[in-house]
């Protein structure tokens, strides 16, 4: 045996000895005074094991939030786009119940057609529809909105495409009249930035004119190109020149959020 270790058996046996050979009263003074010097660290460990469990709680359920955080994130993006995806129908929804209503009530010949394109730096100048040439599309044919307003003429058809030159166009003119007045002139349109609200001009009115905001302008037939009484839009000012009169009107179609229009093919309603 290496000296070292005998001499541990030596002491740890000595010390056996040496408590069994004490009184009772003086054991229970070694015990006292041994868990008195080992109580705060037993205490500090029980402190430690305890702030470690705690500890270890906080993490887990930080880690349930998270959880139940990213759960929810998902919940509310799929909410999102249901919701969005429901506004969508409704509008469609709506629009279908619309153009239905005006086939319906209108006294012409129509056939609806949804707009499929168009391109931002002509926005107010044209637009395409899904009808062609096949399905009764032919030059100059007026197009309405789901409200009866005036959109323009078929410009271009093709075979299932057609082109159409909106009324607010620059190079558009359309005969008007202006409601409860003997005031007649020519619609025309204004140049506008893209997303801009169009606007339309009444011009060559009499300089003498007297005109409210609000008058109704509808189509006044002259010309035979578009068929008379079809609203056009509403007086928002009138301004007196030398010569004439020019009024801004405001349309009556909605032009930036054109979906479905309409053509006419027959005037006579027959």
């Amino acid at each position: 045996m290496r000296p070292f270790n005998f001499l541990a058996l030596l002491l740890f046996t000595a010390g056996l000895v040496w408590v069994f050979t004490l009184s009772e009263d003086a054991v229970r003074q070694v015990q006292k005074t041994y868990y008195s010097s080992i109580g705060p660290m037993i205490s500090r460990g029980a402190k430690a094991e305890k702030f470690a469990h705690d500890f270890i709680q906080e993490v887990e359920h930080s880690s349930d939030l998270k959880k139940q955080l990213e759960q929810s994130q998902r919940e509310r993006d799929r909410f999102k786009l249901i919701a969005s995806r429901v506004r969508e129908l409704e509008g469609e929804n709506n629009e279908l119940r619309s153009a239905l209503s005006f086939q319906k009530q209108t006294e012409f010949d129509v056939i609806a057609s949804r707009v499929i394109r168009r391109q931002p730096h002509i926005w107010n100048s044209t637009i395409e529809i899904n009808r062609g040439a096949g399905e009764g599309m032919g030059v100059s044919l007026c197009v309405l909105a789901s409200n009866g307003g005036l959109v323009g003429r078929v410009s271009l058809p093709g075979d299932n495409t057609s082109s159409v030159l909106l009324i607010t166009d620059e190079e558009s003119q359309v005969p008007a009249r202006v409601e409860g007045t003997p005031e007649v002139g020519l619609i025309v349109g204004q140049r506008t930035a893209h997303g801009e609200s169009p606007k339309l001009r009444l011009t060559y009115l009499s300089k003498n004119a007297i005109l409210k905001k609000g008058m109704n302008v509808y189509t006044d037939g002259r010309g035979k190109l578009f068929p008379a009484n079809i609203p056009i839009g509403t007086i928002d000012k009138f301004e007196a020149g030398p010569v004439y009169g020019d009024a801004e009107i405001t349309p009556a179609v909605a032009f930036n959020n054109l979906k479905t229009v309409f053509v006419i093919t027959d005037v006579t309603g027959d």
